[in-house]
């Protein structure tokens, strides 16, 4: 299933790259197609931290992302990053003294604040939200010249900390005069227009998401059962596993098992992103058959290792279930397997092993595979090295294959 982000360059007075906006897409096309601002920032953020590669993205560079009055009031902030996301606040919002306190507060957090599609309205000219202001806004096509030296002269005169940012800039004469008035930041179809973005996303089951948000409301359930709904699915367990490592603000051991996965991330946590993963993508699920089919596979083959590393005892089986489960990701994405690793938390050994390195855990996923396919002198091989009996491998794949049609 493809997924689209839009993404447009600001420029410094070098005209080098300052940051990047990132923008709601709902297609190929060029250009917002939404009604509802709250979705679209949803879905940008959400975008930006589970299917694409926030790095990928950002170029080393922070985003302008825009917020609502709903999204700029909510905790949202909390799965952020001061460092990489500046807060754009949009135009259609009134400065009131809510807001002010709330931009207050994410400034303390080290959020730099953007004001969007800025004009100098009289009941703007004396508040204390410019305190708290690291850039604004002024868009070209929208302000007249009188309307942009008002604003220039209250940064220069009052908050000189302020950078002006020239927006919508479409001819060599609007550069000009922003770069004779101040301006310290640009943007614009004269120098480059948004790049539509796109990447394979794992479809959901919003059974699962329904199941789970039910259970996480729930103060008697318990992360065994919660870790059980989750590894039902993979595109859950996908998307646990990015948001942990795209929202950590340290350091975290890496992810053993699901279980491992929800604790690390918080039910807190886990919950709010629920919302937001099945607030953006239940609009428009369409899953095809084959994409069902590959999904399925990941599921028997994940059943399969973790069944096989219980019978000969292993202790960490949960891993066996991450390399089964993952060992068709590459094919889901349609992204380098090392691409898609360096952005999920898991053990060296299952890295290693889904980027093809010899060791014991490869055993297994070769005789899942093998299984898969009934290559019987394959399997006969496999069953020797891990000394199981063919039967009881064949008992295990009935069962696995029985407990992966049944999470449809």
């Amino acid at each position: 299933m493809e997924t689209y982000i839009g993404r447009q360059p600001i420029f410094d007075e070098r005209e080098q790259v300052y940051a990047y906006e990132l923008l709601y897409r709902s297609g190929e096309q060029n250009y917002y197609e939404s009604t509802d601002a709250d979705l679209a920032t949803y879905d940008v953020i959400s975008k930006t931290l589970v299917s694409f590669d926030f790095h990928e993205l950002s170029q080393g560079h922070p985003c302008f992302i825009n917020f609502t009055e709903n999204l700029l009031m909510s905790s949202i902030f909390d799965q952020l990053s001061a460092k990489h996301v500046v807060v754009e606040i949009l135009e259609d919002i009134d400065i009131t003294d809510e807001v002010v306190k709330r931009v207050k507060q994410l400034k303390q957090q080290g959020y730099r604040i953007a004001l969007d599609d800025f004009l100098l309205l009289e009941q703007l000219k004396e508040s204390p939200i410019f305190n708290y202001v690291d850039i604004i806004k002024v868009d070209f096509m929208l302000a007249n010249e009188e309307e942009r030296l008002k604003i220039d002269r209250l940064v220069n005169k009052q908050y000189p900390h302020i950078a002006l940012l020239g927006e919508k800039i479409e001819t060599m004469e609007q550069y000009h005069w922003a770069k004779l008035h101040g301006y310290k930041l640009f943007q614009g179809y004269f120098f480059k227009e948004p790049q539509v973005m796109t990447t394979e996303d794992i479809p959901m089951n919003l059974l699962e998401y329904y199941r789970l948000i039910a259970l996480l409301r729930n103060p008697n359930t318990s992360l065994d059962e919660i870790a059980t709904i989750i590894e039902r699915d993979l595109s859950l367990t996908y998307k646990l596993l990015k948001l942990i490592n795209s929202t950590r603000q340290k350091r975290r051991p890496k992810v053993r098992s699901i279980k491992d996965a929800v604790l690390s991330f918080g039910i807190v946590n886990l919950q709010q992103w629920l919302y937001i993963l099945t607030y953006r993508e239940m609009a428009d699920l369409k899953t095809s058959g084959r994409m069902e089919e590959v999904m399925k596979e990941s599921l028997i083959r994940a059943k399969l290792c973790e069944s096989l590393a219980r019978e000969k005892d292993v202790r960490r089986y949960s891993e066996y279930f991450l390399v089964g489960m993952f060992s068709l990701i590459d094919v889901i994405l349609n992204r380098s397997i090392t691409q898609i690793m360096n952005q999920l938390p898991l053990p060296e050994e299952v890295v290693a092993t889904l980027s093809g390195s010899a060791g014991e855990m490869q055993t297994y996923l070769q005789l899942a595979m093998a299984v898969e396919q009934m290559k019987m002198p394959q399997i006969h091989v496999y069953c020797e090295q891990l000394d199981v009996k063919i039967d009881d491998v064949m008992t295990m794949y009935y069962n696995a294959s029985n407990w992966a049609r049944n999470m449809k």
